[in-house]
């Protein structure tokens, strides 16, 4: 209940501009979507919403941009709503006969592939190489049964930004 009257006070006034800091912080799902519905609200209204949250799926499916800060400064910012084909994608096959040329002659559409027993990762430039990904594996004599391609999220961004080692 202190979230949503503490977000009634934010808005009452119908701001230009609204900073919320954690506004779906020990919500519910039902209180978390009508904050979420809230926020879109204001911003269709002209309003801009600065969201702070370490819940980065929250940020994800609410904002339209996303800055990442490290020590007051903004190292990276992003248009979530405009992700499409030019984005990273990981790309997961289940693939036999693959040999070791083939997988390094991937890199002009991926980085970082490595194969598992018969299952290959790689990232992908962006989603136009996926087919391209696929035609080569083919090409190269591997056999393919599962070919799985999902774009990066925003946690994978933050850790690539923002380093994996936290000292923890």
């Amino acid at each position: 209940m202190m979230q949503r009257i503490g977000l009634a006070q934010a808005l009452i006034h119908e701001p230009e501009i609204v900073f919320l800091d954690e506004p779906t912080s020990g919500l519910d799902p039902m209180g978390r979507r009508l904050v979420r519905d809230v926020i879109r609200t204001q911003n269709k209204w002209g309003a801009t919403v600065f969201l702070n949250s370490h819940l980065l799926s929250e940020v994800e499916i609410t904002c339209d941009n996303v800055a990442f800060l490290k020590d007051g400064e903004v190292v990276a910012s992003k248009e979530l709503r405009a992700m499409g084909t030019e984005e990273e994608v990981h790309v997961t096959a289940h693939v036999r006969n693959l040999s070791d040329e083939a997988i390094s002659a991937l890199a002009p559409w991926a980085t970082g592939a490595s194969l598992e027993g018969e299952y290959l990762t790689a990232s992908a430039r962006s989603g136009d190489g996926l087919p391209e990904i696929l035609r080569h594996l083919v090409r190269s004599g591997a056999d393919v049964y599962s070919f799985t391609a999902e774009k990066a999220s925003l946690e994978d961004l933050f850790m690539r930004i923002m380093g994996e080692d936290r000292g923890l």
